[in-house]
């Protein structure tokens, strides 16, 4: 989330920093491996999207107080633990324009302080003292765990359907984005109905975050984005664009997607996009995306106005106009 427009940079921008003040001081512990490879990962960049929509979602429900940012930092240490196991995994050597912690510190160290992290988290919820709390995380990180399992068993799957695709990503990407807002509705002691429609609007959130971040792993500039362009594609994700042109494509056309996909090449990329083109791929998947932009903006409806719900209308276009 680029957050660009002027006003909602300056509503958000003493939550980023108290978030990042929050981050820092949560690391310390015995092992200074263990703050070492955690700032490099949680501080050198990240949007804070999951611990600004708990923020919001607590505060638009009624609750305010200095320890909410402290709390946020939940959702950023789960993101942060996926991502370092996500680069294990891929052997990636990039995150955030930088060198990746795997290749710092190597698999092992990578790993076991992702695991740190989940422990972390899962030990600063257990001081909210809401049981309730604690079942939505437990719930979420399942599926989170199951979302990774299935992204890896379906890796270079040129054969996986749309809903496999939506499966995917609804477990690895907008479960947790789901649950930074429902659990933020519960500390604010929202009513059943409001809690219902903030766990809905951060899982089509969480959708829209994902497939725009797919688009753009096809369209995005390689600056902006801190990896290689089509990066996901090497790593053998097969992401919306791709599954709706090989649907829609010719036999001659969708062998040759098959083709490229499997061995991409520099030279093969524009070729490639403008297979995509041919077949409105890409735009199908902006389509997708803006649904499920409306679909957040209208769970949004069953709240009363109020400065958080116009930030969090603004951060529902802002997800989907996002370049990076």
């Amino acid at each position: 989330m680029a957050l660009q427009g002027k006003s909602i940079l300056k509503d958000l921008e003493k939550d980023v920093v108290a978030i990042n003040q929050a981050l820092a001081a949560n690391l310390q512990t015995h092992v200074p491996l263990i703050a070492e490879v955690g700032r490099h990962i949680l501080l050198s960049g990240g949007k804070r999207i999951r611990p600004l929509l708990f923020i919001l979602a607590a505060r638009m429900c009624g609750c305010q107080g200095n320890h909410l940012s402290d709390f946020s930092t939940v959702f950023e240490y789960l993101h942060a633990a996926t991502l370092l196991h996500d680069d294990v995994i891929d052997a990636a050597s990039v995150r955030r324009g930088a060198s990746s912690a795997n290749t710092i510190w190597g698999n092992q160290a990578v790993i076991l302080v992702g695991d740190f992290l989940l422990a972390k988290a899962l030990s600063l919820a257990v001081t909210t003292n809401k049981l309730k709390i604690l079942q939505v995380l437990s719930q979420a990180t399942t599926m989170m765990a199951e979302g990774e399992i299935l992204q890896l068993l379906h890796t270079g799957n040129l054969k996986i359907t749309e809903a496999e695709y939506f499966e995917v990503i609804n477990r690895k990407t907008a479960i947790l984005m789901s649950a930074a807002c429902q659990i933020g509705a519960i500390l604010g002691g929202a009513s059943a109905r409001h809690e219902e429609a903030l766990t809905q609007m951060g899982l089509n959130l969480g959708i829209t975050f994902q497939v725009v971040d797919d688009i753009l792993d096809y369209t995005g500039d390689a600056k902006e984005l801190g990896k290689e362009v089509c990066a996901d594609l090497r790593e053998g994700r097969i992401t919306l664009p791709l599954i709706h042109a090989l649907a829609q494509a010719t036999p001659k056309d969708r062998e040759r997607l098959e083709d490229i996909a499997r061995d991409l090449t520099p030279e093969s990329v524009a070729e490639f996009r403008g297979l995509l083109d041919t077949y409105g791929s890409l735009d199908h998947a902006r389509t997708v995306a803006r649904s499920y932009t409306r679909l957040a903006q209208e769970n949004l409806e069953a709240f009363s106005a109020s400065p958080e719900k116009a930030i969090f209308q603004a951060i529902t276009e802002e997800l989907l106009a996002r370049t990076h």
